[in-house]
């Protein structure tokens, strides 16, 4: 939280004069920009009755976006008395991003041009041989790139989300042993040269947290924790609207919360395992649902199953774990006191409403205060959702300053 001093006053003004023509032009600009991004298609008067302006200004600032290519005349309105306006639209092909999901199993791309448009997707299996370095995502890339017809050279920007904590002063990816050739130092560095863009490497589950912000559910949440069970656990924390990242890039890694039960103390850094993971991981929960009678080593078909039948051996397995899983998250709510915890993953998608149910039943039991306790809401890929977000507005914004 930002000090305002003792009495909350403001300081001293730096405030030195009027706004200047060129300031006021790339302001005018931008929201002009903006709007035609979120309404699609609107004409001289309708610029100058959203923003204010008088019709000259809004004449004078879609001719300085039209001569930047960055917005097309298109059709006309018709049907309404008085003369024919002109209406405007964003140019999609003013820039390119793409996002990339990176996982042990599988690697996806997308392109999307600057109206969000999704323009190629690309997903390719782990590879036989070369394991599943950068050159893997790189070959995605490369496959929905043809796909729109562009090339490296036409994107403004790339997001590329793994499972790890990514080191903005080391830059190296952290805790990702599962993915062979992302752990050197230089990462995003060696990736700018390959594509020639900038490149952020980012946390898979910060993205998916960003992606329920934008249009998941936690629209109506800026201070929200988002825990995830996936391949591994994993959570990320956004405190007014912004993702806290740490000063390593290992926020929210709750699956490294250590138990006071537990028997004995393990490194992570050695073992790369924590201690709620061990818990709650895949040989913790087939060991649980093997105490309970069900067989199996598959979480998602275990989960699924209890939560589709509620006989009394998968009720009380999914009940046992959903407590396993408030006692995780009672850290979070006594440190951070979230507004809202949205839960995901693959396994959590699985037990769906019931297991959501008895999460918040038993953090209601072991939390000091109990926020609501809401299922993810993305469709599709919410990695890879909040990815094309991140990119798309590094895109915009640098699109959107060429005037």
């Amino acid at each position: 939280m930002r000090s305002t001093g003792g009495n909350g006053a403001r300081g001293p003004s730096t405030h030195e004069g009027p706004a200047k023509p060129g300031l006021l032009r790339a302001i005018n600009d931008r929201v002009a920009l903006e709007l035609l991004l979120e309404r699609g298609s609107l004409s001289r008067g309708d610029i100058a009755r959203l923003t204010g302006v008088s019709k000259p200004t809004a004449s004078q600032v879609l001719s300085r976006l039209e001569a930047a290519d960055l917005v097309l005349p298109t059709s006309r309105t018709e049907g309404h008395p008085g003369r024919v306006a002109q209406l405007y639209v964003l140019n999609p092909r003013a820039g390119f991003a793409a996002a990339v999901d990176v996982t042990p199993r599988k690697v996806q791309a997308q392109v999307a041009d600057l109206t969000g448009a999704v323009v190629g997707d690309t997903t390719l299996g782990r590879p036989r041989r070369g394991g599943t370095g950068t050159r893997w995502a790189l070959s995605a890339l490369d496959g929905a790139l043809e796909q729109a017809a562009l090339t490296r050279s036409d994107l403004q920007s790339v997001v590329v989300g793994a499972a790890g904590s990514y080191d903005a002063q080391a830059d190296q990816l952290t805790f990702a042993p599962h993915l062979s050739g992302w752990q050197r130092p230089g990462l995003v560095r060696g990736l700018e040269a390959e594509i020639g863009v900038p490149v952020q490497v980012e946390n898979d589950v910060n993205l998916a947290a960003i992606a329920e912000r934008r249009a998941g559910a936690a629209q109506d949440f800026s201070d929200f924790f988002l825990f995830w069970v996936d391949d591994g656990i994993g959570g990320a924390l956004m405190v007014d609207d912004r993702v806290l990242r740490g000063a390593t890039g290992g926020a929210g890694e709750l699956a490294y919360l250590h138990l006071p039960s537990a028997d004995r103390i393990v490194s992570p850094v050695r073992s790369s395992v924590g201690g709620l993971e061990r818990w709650v991981g895949q040989d913790a929960v087939t060991a649980l649902a093997a105490e309970h009678g069900l067989p199996g080593g598959d979480p998602v078909r275990l989960l699924a199953g209890a939560a589709t039948d509620p006989t009394a051996g998968r009720a009380d397995f999914l009940s046992d774990l959903a407590l396993r899983f408030a006692i995780g998250l009672s850290s979070v709510v006594a440190l951070v006191d979230p507004a809202a915890i949205i839960v995901g993953g693959s396994w959590l998608r699985a037990g769906g409403e019931p297991l959501r149910a008895l999460v918040s039943r038993h953090l209601d039991d072991v939390a000091v205060t109990t926020p609501p306790v809401l299922c993810s809401a993305v469709e599709g890929n919410p990695v890879l959702a909040g990815a094309l977000f991140t990119a798309l507005d590094h895109a915009r914004d640098n699109a959107f300053s060429a005037t």
